[in-house]
């Protein structure tokens, strides 16, 4: 993740001492900048946001409107290409502790809500800030100086809501300590059909008022093609296409059970970790604590074996990327890990490559009392897993990261 560049020097030929410029996040009071000072910001000067350095596609964006309603609460700005591809800012004071994982969850939920849209579900929610402008979004397009055909971008639009294709940004006013917790969860999401970024817009004051701009790009999601899920041997994870879950109804009451097992798991766990990443249910046989790896390439993966009444927790990567060689060289060091892991934490071999795992079998996990006691091993484990994983991932990856860059 790019770190925080140095304060800006003025100077200036009538001057004779430099002058370092005042960040307004840093200020208090009526000064002060507030989430809605970037929303205006961003809706009046879209050309601020780098998105060409996060996704290219999304070129030339055209600021729509701010606060558009939806099911999921109000996207802070929502902004259009003239090629009909959708971009959903959220605002973020980074000097505001609370919330920063839950913002990018917020974010993805505006994502899900407008991949059920229609376009005129879209343009029905526009009018209310255009009234009176027929077809809003094309109006924004062409005042904004893009000459587009009214059908093919009303199609386009029609084409990237159902797909969920859209850019995701969330925007700050400056880097604050726990920055690194909302990066290393947007990796998390990489593979997912919008792309998501965390832009930095510091703003300067100059002596005379005016106000200088420092945009760049702190985080973004890279694609990865697929997530390999490590399961124990003997353990067997069957995950079915949308397309058999409408048709199969067995699929869709596990479906269901899985999802109502992982939430009442998650309602009771607690992690000593500030920073690290909450899940939320699944319904599949497992969910993921993500760590510190680039690319999202190395997680905690929390699982259950309905048939042999058995949960555990993998230490999981992506082959060929960062957390793979992350792992082994923790690996390597399996004897001091293993001493403070604890319980019967051990390397197996899985899919021809050794990795951390433990396992324990309480037998009917739909019976309430046996489920409590899982659920209890299961949580002090999961914090110990990360209590100690997170860190060393942590400090492995920046060991490799700085080799690198000595080459």
């Amino acid at each position: 993740m790019a770190r925080q560049h140095a304060t800006p020097i003025l100077i200036s030929e009538s001057m004779t001492n430099t002058q370092p410029l005042t960040p307004l996040g840093y200020q208090a009071g009526k000064d002060a900048m507030s989430e809605a000072n970037i929303q205006s910001l961003v809706h009046r000067h879209p050309e601020l946001l780098p998105i060409i350095e996060i996704d290219p596609t999304f070129r030339h964006p055209v600021a729509v409107c701010r606060e558009l309603n939806t099911p999921a609460g109000p996207i802070d700005n929502l902004l259009i290409t003239p090629s009909g591809l959708p971009i959903i800012v959220e605002c973020k004071l980074w000097r505001n502790p609370e919330g920063r994982r839950e913002v990018v969850g917020q974010i993805l939920d505006y994502a899900k809500e407008l991949s059920r849209w229609s376009s005129a579900d879209l343009q029905r929610e526009v009018a209310k800030h255009h009234k009176g402008v027929p077809n809003p979004l094309l109006a924004c397009v062409r005042q904004a100086g893009h000459d587009v055909d009214e059908i093919e971008f009303n199609d386009a639009v029609t084409l990237n809501l159902r797909r969920g294709r859209f850019l995701l940004l969330i925007v700050g006013d400056g880097i604050r300590e726990g920055v690194e917790a909302i990066a290393e969860y947007l990796q998390a999401h990489a593979g997912l059909h919008f792309s998501l970024g965390l832009v930095e817009l510091p703003v300067y004051v100059l002596p005379n008022g005016d106000r200088i701009v420092c945009p760049r790009v702190l985080a973004r999601t890279e694609v990865i093609t697929r997530h390999v899920i490590a399961l124990p041997d003997g353990a067997a994870l069957t995950v079915a296409t949308s397309d058999e879950q409408e048709h199969d109804t067995d699929t869709a009451v596990l479906a269901d059970e899985q999802l109502r097992f992982w939430a009442e798991f998650l309602s009771g766990l607690r992690l000593d970790d500030p920073e690290q990443p909450f899940p939320k249910s699944s319904r599949q046989g497992y969910i993921s604590l993500m760590l510190p790896a680039p690319e999202g390439s190395c997680w905690i993966t929390i699982y259950r074996v309905a048939r042999l009444g058995a949960v555990g927790l993998t230490l999981s990567f992506a082959r060929g990327y960062v957390g793979e060689t992350a792992v082994a060289t923790l690996i390597e060091d399996w004897n001091d890990v293993a001493h403070e892991l604890g319980g019967d934490a051990a390397v197996v071999k899985i899919r021809e490559r050794d990795r951390i795992n433990e396992q324990r079998v309480f037998g009917n996990l739909t019976d309430p009392e046996v489920r409590g006691r899982a659920f209890e091993w299961l949580r002090e484990r999961a914090n110990i897993f990360v209590n100690v994983l997170r860190p060393r991932i942590r400090s492995i990856v920046a060991d490799q990261q700085g080799s690198e860059h000595k080459l």
